[in-house]
């Protein structure tokens, strides 16, 4: 009965159960991620080599006019080494880490989950998957801040596959899409799209791309060719921020 049991448990029936709790939902990149791991043993006591927690978001590939969506890890950490967890005993584990700046933030279409995982030799590794909402950071929130005072709405944020300009830790950026609805923008032109390119506590490394509005042949003409987009690299760091708004204005406005 006992290797019957065993059997069934490394196809994951009567197995070790596992489900991660997290001490709130709500973070921010670079702040602590914080919680306890439950778990308990199934019918049979089984060796655990490890406990993991992973990172993962979804992103857009395009290739010939088709788009798929694939899965990135953004990052993991050991939460447990090894462990014997006996016929129905419970544990619990608390685990903390640092969550990475480049955390791409639940707007739009993006989503981030964490999967815990048991890991067990030969059977497969139970494991729980949670949705975390990560909230923009502070100096990402006041550029969001200062383009919806400059007129802009904010149509779109969704990680796509990184582009040969961006040479990054992740295989995709996450992209913003703004849309001129008022202010001296609007009409002058289609979209700002911003790029977080890299970030840290007190700055932040973005590119614009200004696409203008066509106007007559001419502007349907470099539209067609791509000769209406300019792209604008800039760092913004925290003591700057009183005077952003006018920053981007002036970028913004240079290109219009």
């Amino acid at each position: 009965m006992s290797i019957f049991k065993k059997a069934l448990a490394s196809v994951g029936v009567g197995a070790a159960k596992i489900d991660a709790v997290l001490d709130k939902r709500d973070y921010m990149p670079g702040e602590r991620l914080e919680g306890e791991i439950n778990i308990v043993g199934g019918n049979v006591e089984q060796n655990i080599e490890a406990i993991y927690v992973r990172l993962y978001t979804e992103y857009e590939v395009e290739h010939d006019d088709k788009k798929e969506t694939r899965t990135a890890l953004i990052g993991e950490f050991l939460a447990a080494g090894a462990f014997t967890i006996n016929i129905k005993e419970k544990k619990v584990i608390p685990f903390s880490s640092t969550l990475p700046y480049d955390i791409p933030y639940s707007i739009g279409k993006t989503k981030v989950w964490i999967s815990t995982g048991l890991d067990i030799k030969q059977a497969i590794d139970p494991s729980d998957v949670d949705p975390i909402n990560i909230i923009p950071s502070p100096l990402a929130d006041e550029v969001f801040r200062a383009f919806q005072e400059l007129g802009f709405k904010m149509k779109s944020g969704v990680c796509k596959e990184a582009g040969r300009r961006h040479q990054l830790r992740l295989p995709f950026v996450q992209e913003f899409e703004f849309i001129p609805y008022a202010g001296d923008f609007r009409g002058k032109l289609d979209e700002v799209e911003l790029v977080i390119l890299s970030t840290g506590e007190n700055v932040m490394e973005v590119m614009l791309q200004i696409d203008r509005k066509a106007r007559g042949l001419s502007g349907l003409f470099a539209e067609a060719l791509d000769m209406d987009e300019s792209y604008v690299s800039l760092s913004i760091h925290k003591h700057e921020l009183p005077g952003l708004k006018n920053t981007l204005y002036q970028l913004i406005n240079k290109y219009a």
